[in-house]
């Protein structure tokens, strides 16, 4: 299999053609050298948010959150854990709604914690609510899987 993807690195923001059958193999970016997949999930900002969304082939998990909200900070290491195993198939991020009120206005964001999961520039799927790590993980993967 001869596919490529394009990968957005989390630290430089520059766009990586990345073979499909090498995703598992740590691959670096190719301008910062930074890993193009930490297991961790990337913070986004208005600046960043777009090119992520729309540039990489990869599917988007986004969890919009705030600070004061308790079922986020519940939910936050479970987020991280989900990322941990979802990457490389899919990039998980978090979105701070207090910090980026213009994102959560733009997508609807009525309640939190939401995850929003974006492929090929626009969302496929929505759920409110905070979830446990495996139960993200399922739900991720169904609505990717479709």
């Amino acid at each position: 299999m001869n596919e490529h993807l394009h990968i957005v690195c989390p630290h430089c923001q520059s766009i990586n053609r990345v073979p499909a059958a090498k995703l598992a193999d740590r691959p670096n970016c190719g301008r910062c050298q930074q890993p193009l997949f930490t297991g961790e999930p990337i913070e986004l900002t208005t600046a960043t948010f777009s090119r992520h969304m729309e540039r990489s082939d990869l599917p988007l998990l986004v969890d919009f959150w705030a600070p004061w909200c308790g079922p986020c900070k519940i939910m936050a290491p479970q987020f991280q854990q989900a990322a941990r195993q979802l990457e490389p198939r899919i990039r998980l991020a978090k979105v701070n709604t207090e910090a980026e009120p213009h994102l959560a206005a733009q997508f609807g964001i009525r309640s939190i914690p939401t995850l929003a999961l974006f492929q090929s520039g626009r969302e496929i799927a929505r759920q409110a609510g905070a979830m446990g790590a495996q139960d993200i993980v399922r739900w991720a993967s169904a609505q990717v899987g479709r």
